[in-house]
C-alpha cells in the first residue's frame, strides 16, 4: 500500500468494479479518458479489464485509490505503459466527479510519481490530456509536469476539435523539487 496525505493507492479489487465502472460513465469523468468515441462500460468491461491486471511484469501497474480517513473508493490511477529501454512510463487518473476539487487527485498524483521513480527507477514520466481539461492540467503542472508538445487538433469532443497536451516529469526535476 501507498499513502499520501490524503489518499492511498492499494491493489484493484473485484468489490470496486462497479462503482469504477459508474464514475467512468459519468460524462464529466468520461469525457477526460479516452480519445476514441466516448460510449459507456458495460460491467463486462470492467470485469474483462481486471482479469486481465498482471502485477507481474507485463509494464502496467493499476492503482485503487482510497480515502486514506475511510477505505472509501474514489477513482483508479497507474502505470499505463513502459519503455524500460529509455526508461520512459506513461501514467493515467480519474476520480469521480463528487471527489474533484479537494486535493486528492494531486496527493494520489505525488503518491503515483514517488512510486515510479522510487520504486521502478524511471527516469521520465509522461501523460497526455486534452486541452479543455484545465483542472487536471492544474494538477498536472502543480506536481512538476511541463507542457512537452501539443498535438493540434487530435480529439473530436462535445462538437469540436480540441489539441492533445503531451507533458513530461524527468526524475531530475522531481528531485529538485
Amino acid at each position: 500500500m501507498l499513502e499520501g496525505k490524503l489518499v492511498k493507492l492499494v491493489e484493484y479489487k473485484k468489490e470496486y468494479l462497479e462503482k469504477a465502472r459508474e464514475m467512468i460513465n459519468d460524462w464529466e469523468v468520461k469525457k477526460y479518458l479516452t480519445p476514441g468515441i466516448p460510449f459507456p462500460l458495460r460491467i463486462e468491461d470492467e470485469e474483462k479489464w481486471y482479469s486481465s491486471l498482471n502485477p507481474f511484469g507485463n509494464g502496467t501497474y493499476s492503482f485503487a485509490i482510497l480515502l486514506k480517513d475511510t477505505n472509501e473508493y474514489i477513482g483508479g490511477c497507474g502505470v499505463n505503459t513502459v519503455d524500460w529501454k529509455n526508461s520512459v512510463a506513461e501514467i493515467g487518473i480519474f476520480l469521480g466527479s463528487q471527489y474533484h476539487n479537494k486535493g486528492y487527485g494531486t496527493d494520489a498524483m505525488e503518491v503515483l510519481i514517488r512510486f515510479i521513480f522510487k520504486e521502478m527507477n524511471i527516469n521520465k514520466i509522461r501523460l497526455h490530456t486534452y486541452s479543455f481539461n484545465k483542472r487536471g492540467i492544474r494538477v498536472y503542472e502543480k506536481v512538476g509536469f511541463k507542457t512537452e508538445g501539443v498535438l493540434r487538433k487530435e480529439i473530436f469532443r462535445e462538437g469540436q476539435y480540441h489539441d492533445i497536451v503531451v507533458m513530461g516529469l524527468l526524475r531530475e526535476e522531481w528531485q529538485e523539487k
